[in-house]
């Protein structure tokens, strides 16, 4: 099996323009996970798409994500190739899942199976990624972590900009986020690695450890909230804005809200890397986790009400919901044997994938059944009990391995 090379220069130079081509990579890569979903509103419209439809179409990919990331994990493939050789194959395969779907009946299975693919696929992206930026870590893990995910939330949320343009055909938002993932394929191979990359080996052992089992809680008590509310909150804010008087441009502004909802994790990720990089991972998931929880509860009871309180509201959920996410990434690889950061990474987030395919496919049925003014309070027990799980961690002996002793 090819190992990959890395460049004999141990000191740091070009380091920042590296990391900067890999967060760009994300951005256009990422697209793909919510250009369907950013689309769905269109496609219930024009081809009546039932709720279990739109479901499926939501979690599939996260279902495909999880059968790649696990499949990955037990090969030890984010460990064992060339990772920018293994990001291009799986950006590109991606992207050609995704285009596919222009070719077939929007209402048939065929959407779930391909977005299935371009969820597998996507397990060589973004785990991929965070090893490639540990390449280059000092005394900044969280930092450099941080500004990943930020990338992966600013292309995430793309496809609901692309989709808020007057006038613009759902085909396009499609067509756009796979073109935009196929021209990252071609960058990241102009990315060097850093000089801390470990020998592989693929043992694993994520839950053998106390300290990293804690770590690996407390992100899932993240993930139980995140990709719901992702999933659905653009639906919500349009439910909400058709309310109101002036509701004619609901689903113009919910798009455009959606947006930066989403696109104010990117913000709450640097934001988070530099915190806790300073002053403690798990001082960070906690304050972060508690603060996401209490939106989660309170936002709706705001539902149908002022439309700037409910859009300032969901913009400081959408900061609190990803401040914390790259910390538990972070995490892991501090607690990690280095020359298994990539696998680790990959079990972490295959688990949490897992837990996120629940919670999409709750929110339409408690909607159904108590509104939206209660639906997304449930999301609130995962971070909270993920708060009880880091503060756990924070008196573990480990803990002095977070952030340089900065628990």
């Amino acid at each position: 099996m090819a190992e990959p090379r890395v460049q004999p220069e141990a000191d740091l130079s070009g380091k920042w323009a590296s990391v900067t081509l890999l967060a760009v990579c994300e951005v256009l890569a990422m697209a793909l996970w919510f250009s369907a979903l950013a689309v769905l509103p269109a496609l219930r419209l024009e081809y009546g798409l039932s709720d279990l439809q739109a479901s499926l179409i939501s979690s599939s990919v996260s279902a495909g994500f999880v059968a790649g990331t696990l499949t990955s994990a037990v090969l030890g493939l984010a460990d064992r190739f060339d990772p920018r050789r293994f990001f291009m194959v799986s950006a590109l395969n991606a992207a050609a899942a995704n285009l596919s779907i222009l070719w077939v009946d929007p209402a048939s299975r065929a959407v779930p199976v391909l977005r299935f693919a371009v969820g597998a696929c996507m397990a060589g992206v973004y785990p991929v990624e965070m090893k490639m930026a540990s390449t280059w870590a000092r005394a900044d893990m969280g930092l450099l972590v941080g500004l990943l995910v930020g990338a992966l939330t600013l292309g995430s949320a793309s496809p609901h900009l692309i989709g808020a343009l007057g006038g613009i055909d759902w085909r396009f938002t499609l067509a756009a986020s796979s073109g935009l993932a196929a021209l990252s394929s071609v960058l990241i191979l102009l990315f060097r690695l850093g000089p801390n990359l470990g020998r592989p080996s693929f043992a694993l052992k994520p839950w053998r450890k106390k300290s990293l089992r804690l770590a690996n809680l407390g992100y899932f008590g993240h993930m139980w909230e995140l990709y719901a509310m992702w999933a659905w909150i653009g639906l919500f804010l349009n439910a909400s804005f058709a309310l109101r008087p002036d509701g004619g441009r609901a689903a113009f502004y919910a798009k455009l809200i959606t947006f930066a909802v989403i696109g104010m994790g990117a913000i709450g990720s640097l934001l988070g890397g530099l915190f806790a990089d300073r002053l403690g991972r798990t001082t960070l998931t906690m304050g972060a986790m508690a603060l996401s929880g209490v939106c989660a509860l309170i936002v709706g009871f705001l539902f149908g009400g002022n439309p700037w309180l409910v859009a300032a509201l969901c913009l400081v959920w959408g900061l609190a919901v990803v401040a914390d996410s790259a910390q538990f990434s972070a995490s892991v690889k501090e607690l990690s044997d280095p020359a298994l950061i990539g696998t680790m990474v990959t079990v972490q987030t295959c688990a949490g994938f897992l837990l996120t395919m629940f919670t999409i496919h709750m929110i339409p049925p408690l909607t159904e059944a108590l509104g939206w003014e209660y639906a997304f309070a449930f999301l609130a027990a995962g971070p909270f009990l993920g708060v009880l799980a880091m503060a756990r961690l924070r008196g573990h002996p480990d803990a002095v391995k977070l952030a340089i002793g900065n628990r």
